[in-house]
């Protein structure tokens, strides 16, 4: 696939792609007699793979080293499999901060509801 396609499919710039092939996000992609990237199925797993973590809030840094860690190799399985487990933690607690804010927002637009209900009877009372 080209660059274009990739970018079409996954719904990520052009721009943001090389970003990726440059810091060693998305391991060597091929390219064509005319130095054209030629993204294999593999590639695009990995382009699906850091759109996934980006979308959930990992750091660069982190899928970096992930990647890393990957091409050294099975021996760092466990290594990778801790960094994981590490921003799963994150992202736990993340959500749970996100869930007392949606909560809170939820609050305050009820108070703001029955704000414009009684503000809507009181109108009503004083027109008849």
């Amino acid at each position: 696939m080209t660059i274009t396609e990739v970018s079409d499919k996954f719904e990520i710039p052009q721009d943001t792609l090389r970003y990726y092939e440059r810091i060693g996000l998305i391991p060597h992609v091929n390219r064509k007699k005319s130095g054209v990237r030629d993204y294999t199925e593999e590639d695009c797993k990995w382009v699906e793979f850091i759109k996934c973590m980006r979308g959930a809030g990992l750091p660069i840094e982190v899928l970096i080293e992930y990647v890393t860690l990957f091409q050294q190799g099975d021996e760092t399985i466990k290594a990778r499999k801790e960094l994981l487990i590490e921003q799963r933690k994150q992202l736990t607690a993340k959500m749970d901060d996100m869930k007392k804010t949606l909560e809170r927002l939820d609050y305050k637009i009820d108070v703001y509801e029955k704000s414009v209900v009684e503000k809507e009877k009181e109108l009503r009372r004083i027109e008849t």
